[in-house]
């Protein structure tokens, strides 16, 4: 887990959280990673750690953490301050690869923990959600449509929410066919997260 320092009323949810051994059957093990604070401002909704990030403890310690981190127009100090954001992806554990890229996140890990940890968070005023896995727990409404819908649909969510696709380099021929994130979504996710963060 990267930077956290809770106040004692969050400490005893996040040490909880950190012994977590729910999925035992994991090919690398249980090894939770996500960064909290309960005064954070903005929270990233994310998939699930991948190997660098697993073997770091570091969440988006890789290349999607660099594409996401210039997406938000932040440097790496403020991405790693507990206090900005918080990092909470669907599961916390690395959940091994398949044939096309990782495993989805285990659903057991959110049913688990992650409204516990949402209660514990009463500063956001901004909710980045990114990837199929988070828009169909936080948005579960929209769950029976296309993810490309979604994040087209930005200004239905806007201000306090907005959908982007996961910054993995996996991605950038979605990109090169939708050339309306960068051009029109990402400009209103800079200046959502700078004013949170002023």
């Amino acid at each position: 887990m990267a930077n956290s320092s809770p106040p004692h009323k969050s400490a005893a949810l996040i040490k909880r959280v950190l012994k977590c051994v729910l999925c035992p059957e994991l090919p690398l093990g249980p090894r939770p990673v996500f960064q909290f604070d309960p005064r954070a401002r903005i929270l990233i909704a994310g998939q699930a750690p991948g190997i660098r990030v697993h073997e770091s403890g570091v969440p988006f310690q890789d290349a999607s953490g660099d594409r996401l981190r210039n997406w938000l127009g932040v440097d790496r100090e403020t991405f790693y301050d507990p206090k900005c954001f918080a990092i909470l992806p669907m599961a916390f554990c690395y959940p091994g690869t398949g044939s096309s890229g990782d495993l989805p996140p285990p659903p057991r890990c959110a049913e688990t923990w992650r409204q516990e940890l949402l209660q514990q968070l009463p500063a956001l005023d901004l909710t980045i959600i990114i990837g199929r896995y988070a828009r169909d727990w936080h948005l579960p409404e929209r769950t029976k449509e296309p993810l490309t819908e979604t994040i087209a649909d930005w200004e239905e969510f806007w201000p306090d929410r907005i959908v982007a696709p996961h910054p993995s380099p996996r991605n950038n021929r979605w990109l090169k066919r939708n050339p309306w994130f960068e051009d029109d979504v990402l400009p209103r996710i800079k200046t959502a997260v700078h004013r949170s963060i002023a």
